[in-house]
């Protein structure tokens, strides 16, 4: 439980991790391999809202193939640094995922509770096929063993904020991914 509300650190006290050029080549990549992979075929791509947006965006521009989108909406970490290690389903998918190619778009792989719970989700639906395309991998954090299809980099054991990444929904916006320092996050 987050007792106090987050007051916004100026990003100059941000380190970045990964910069927005090196973002918009590495996903360029994985749109790419995405073409070669479903080449002549469409493609669903499942967002998780709201991280994922940012990436999706991005991503689907990549993919040259017949592409469109749908979203699911989850809740595990609240206002919190820390997944509460229950996930609810906030918003379901409005399209059908029935016999089509759907690729599973995350902004971040951490503790594999919402990848796991959302990829049981979309195989009671009975998709062609199920990918995931996840943005970043945060090994050290894996409770529950998932993999990404398609994945965009491995990062340390930092919170990280940006290009979709937020803390109590600030931050979103930010380019490039950065580190959050603990005492934006810490303080009460």
């Amino acid at each position: 439980m987050n007792p106090l509300p987050p007051v916004p650190l100026p990003v100059s006290r941000m380190k970045v991790l990964i910069t927005r050029d090196e973002i918009t080549r590495r996903v360029a990549e994985m749109g790419r391999d995405i073409t070669r992979d479903f080449e002549g075929q469409s493609v669903l791509l499942v967002g998780v809202l709201k991280g994922a947006t940012i990436f999706l965006a991005e991503l689907a521009r990549s993919i040259e193939l017949d592409a469109t989108f749908d979203f699911f909406g989850v809740s595990s970490y609240a206002d919190r640094t820390q997944p509460s290690g229950e996930v609810r389903l906030t918003k379901d998918v409005d399209t059908s995922l029935e016999g089509k190619n759907v690729i599973l778009v995350e902004d971040i792989l951490d503790t594999g509770l919402t990848l796991n719970y959302l990829k049981n989700v979309v195989l009671q639906h009975q998709p062609r096929s199920f990918k995931i395309a996840a943005l970043l991998d945060k090994p050290a954090r894996r409770i529950q063993p998932i993999d990404a299809d398609y994945l965009g980099f491995t990062i340390p054991n930092e919170f990280v904020v940006g290009y979709g990444l937020d803390y109590a929904e600030h931050y979103r916006n930010l380019p490039d991914i950065c580190i959050l320092p603990p005492e934006a996050y810490s303080a009460g």
